[in-house]
């Protein structure tokens, strides 16, 4: 079995300045990673903003296909309703990074049906949501407020104790993210978009916790699916390599020199492929 191992720099070449214009709003607000505090325990779960960011930057071109194109109404229970709407929330930030604006009304409207009929429209402020139909056409504020509304969402939920279908949403999103890099990963082979696969384990993990708690037939069944991606995950190794930071003492600027390492075989990409596929298939699909 061969295997590659792709290197990436902990603070890349050279750090980033502050200075004061915060021109990219992206970066510091959809994009970052979520830290969720459930029942006192933390979980790291990445934005799928962040993957569509990295597939953008690596050059694969928008693709229509790989999104969603179930009907909203077409799911009729709340466990379906909500993985699909972490889904279309996904797909709502993928098109919208790519500035499909007559893409982005589609799947704003499917989360707006989805929302409505999970009981989670009141969490989608009035405000909020006409700032996102204002500026459909503008894809930095548009992968902002996406942002801020489902924030609001995840809060309304944990505030009126409905945690189950919160974790099924951000489930929805994760699974969605991880179709996305597949994909991405198929049309081409960067290392970028083969590490942001890899690396994806701790999020996996903080996934399955997440839904453990879910006592319903379905929820238990996706934990199953997930545990098996999971052991496909164990055989990636990652390994940290540290080296001595540097310092510009004249820029005053200290560089990161140390990395992460991740060593991935095409064999276990090629089974998170399937995996992901079958689940996210299951998902989607709208059963006869």
């Amino acid at each position: 079995m061969t295997s590659m191992v792709i290197a990436t720099s902990c603070g890349g070449d050279k750090p980033k300045e502050d200075n004061g214009n915060n021109d990219n709003v992206v970066d510091v607000d959809t994009a970052k990673t979520a830290v969720l505090n459930v029942g006192g325990e933390l979980f790291s779960v990445p934005s799928p903003i962040q993957t569509a960011m990295l597939i953008q930057k690596s050059g694969v071109a928008y693709d229509k296909a790989i999104l969603n194109v179930s009907k909203a109404n077409a799911y009729t229970n709340d466990f379906m309703r909500a993985l699909n709407l972490g889904i279309y929330g996904a797909d709502l930030g993928y098109v919208s990074m790519y500035n499909q604006t007559q893409d982005a009304i589609g799947y704003l409207a499917a989360v707006k049906q989805l929302a409505d009929k999970l009981g989670v429209s009141a969490a989608f402020d009035q405000q909020t949501m006409k700032r996102i139909e204002t500026n459909i056409a503008n894809k930095d504020s548009m992968l902002v407020l996406v942002g801020i509304a489902y924030r609001a969402s995840d809060k309304y939920l944990k505030t009126n104790k409905r945690t189950e279908v919160s974790s099924l949403i951000l489930a929805g999103g994760w699974i969605e993210s991880m179709h996305f890099s597949i994909s991405a990963y198929a049309v081409k082979q960067s290392n970028e978009v083969k590490y942001r696969i890899a690396e994806q384990k701790q999020a996996l993990g903080s996934i399955i916790k997440l839904l453990a708690s879910n006592t319903a037939p379905e929820a238990i069944e996706l934990g199953k699916q997930l545990s098996d991606l999971a052991k496909i995950y164990e055989g990636i190794q990652f390994k940290y390599s540290f080296v001595e930071p540097t310092t510009d003492s004249i820029k005053k600027m200290t560089y990161i020199n140390s990395t992460n390492e991740v060593i991935v075989s095409k064999e276990q990409i090629d089974q998170i492929t399937a995996k992901i596929s079958e689940i996210r298939t299951k998902i989607t699909n709208v059963q006869s």
